[in-house]
């Protein structure tokens, strides 16, 4: 495959590693006349589910009528995915374009060149700007405090679950994490958030105090649901101050209501705050069409086996995953590689009495640990070692009679994902 012109600059730019900070990406998109502000935006925060609630969200607001930009991250296949408009990912020379402006502003700046991460934000608004959205929801990337995205002026604020991850730079407890994603809220902006204990919910309540914004909790419901199969949707029962939903949903997992549930909370929000056509027809037709790759995504492949791909790659996200599989009708084998900074440990464990046979990789990243630094937590299942991701799935699809479950790292999932893409055709 041809090296894209967006790869080759970013490429360039994962040498400068992560800065976190404002300073320098508001400074580049002044100079580019402030993109970040002619666009309305939804800020998504969160440890887990972000991605998910800002993808739901995005899908009903498009059923509304809206045009609606979307800006996630990280990407599965191709670094494209990252920004798109009614569902439809930048084009690679658009987005090259946009990269390269950005370079070009730091340069007349006579400032440092902008992060990977930094560069994308600044194409992010640029293209949002240009296709004339009517909404942008933008995931925060790491935190939210000093996250680029944070310089945008949100007209809303969403916050999802809170847990431990990235504590090299958000801090070692639940709490210091929470505050750095507290950094989205605004004086007098609705926030919405999902607190998980009673100390996260004083902290919660006491910050938006501080900052005057305006905080709306959503706690569990009384949701009722059933699922239709290992693979099927979720039949979702809602209930919100306003009204009751029947939702169909197609993301698998209990841990998806969570994120239905603040998506739709924010979707009434903003029906009463300027965008009216936001209403049930809309809710209901966009959490229906709505699907997430890479999150608890089943692909069958031709000769009737299945792969259940999953970005679990923190605490919390590997324990929703081992929730997920004690409902499955079989024990899948395993295909597992992750990053070496992450303090998975205890949570490996426990997916280990979840799986049957395991084969660990490793994923291609500079960052990512060799197969020997998790093989002792999986010392109660048969194990391989093979550290060529291509080759480890060759391995663990031989292995595999019925179902293969493909999780860590992102990076790994999303070689997966193009490499069965090119392998099988009844996807």
């Amino acid at each position: 495959m041809p090296t894209r012109r967006s790869d080759a600059l970013l490429s360039r730019l994962e040498l400068f590693g992560m800065r976190l900070g404002l300073d320098r990406t508001r400074r580049l998109l002044e100079d580019l006349d402030s993109p970040h502000l002619a666009v309305p935006v939804v800020l998504v925060a969160g440890t887990n589910g972000k991605g998910s609630t800002a993808a739901l969200l995005a899908n009903i607001t498009q059923a509304a009528g809206y045009r609606t930009g979307l800006y996630t991250s990280p990407h599965l296949t191709s670094v494209t995915e990252r920004v798109a408009v009614n569902q439809q990912s930048i084009t690679d020379r658009r987005l090259a374009c946009y990269l390269e402006r950005s370079l070009e502003a730091a340069e007349n700046l006579g400032c440092e060149p902008p992060t990977y991460f930094e560069a994308l934000t600044v194409a992010a608004f640029l293209y949002f700007r240009d296709q004339r959205v009517d909404l942008a929801i933008m995931e925060v990337g790491l935190g939210g405090r000093l996250d680029a995205t944070n310089v945008s002026e949100p007209i809303l604020s969403i916050i999802t679950s809170i847990s431990l991850d990235h504590e090299e730079h958000l801090g070692n407890t639940v709490e210091a994490i929470a505050r750095e994603k507290c950094g989205i809220m605004r004086r007098d902006v609705p926030t919405i958030a999902w607190p998980e204990t009673a100390e996260l919910t004083g902290l919660l309540r006491q910050t938006a105090i501080n900052k005057g914004a305006v905080l709306k909790l959503a706690f569990p419901s009384d949701s009722s649901t059933t699922e239709s199969g290992d693979a099927g949707y979720q039949h979702v029962q809602l209930q919100t101050h306003h009204q009751t939903y029947t939702l169909e949903l197609h993301l698998p997992g209990n841990h998806q209501l969570r994120n239905t549930n603040l998506a739709v909370l924010a979707a009434e929000m903003l029906s009463t705050t300027g965008w009216p056509a936001v209403d049930t027809r809309a809710i209901t037709t966009g959490v229906a069409t709505c699907r997430w790759p890479g999150r608890l995504e089943w692909i069958k492949l031709g000769d009737g086996r299945r792969v259940l791909l999953d970005v679990a790659h923190n605490s919390a996200g590997i324990e929703a995953l081992t929730r997920y599989l004690a409902q499955l009708s079989d024990r899948p084998n395993l295909l597992f590689g992750a990053l070496a900074e992450k303090t998975i440990d205890s949570v490996l464990l426990r997916l280990a009495d979840a799986v049957d046979q395991v084969v660990l990789t490793r994923p291609r990243n500079p960052r990512s640990a060799p197969p020997t630094r998790w093989h002792p937590l999986f010392a109660s299942r048969p194990t391989t070692l093979e550290t060529d991701p291509t080759l480890a799935l060759e391995r663990a699809l031989e292995l595999t009679e019925k179902t293969l479950l493909v999780c860590g790292s992102t990076y790994l999932v999303g070689e997966v994902k193009r490499l069965l893409a090119q392998q099988f055709t009844d996807s």
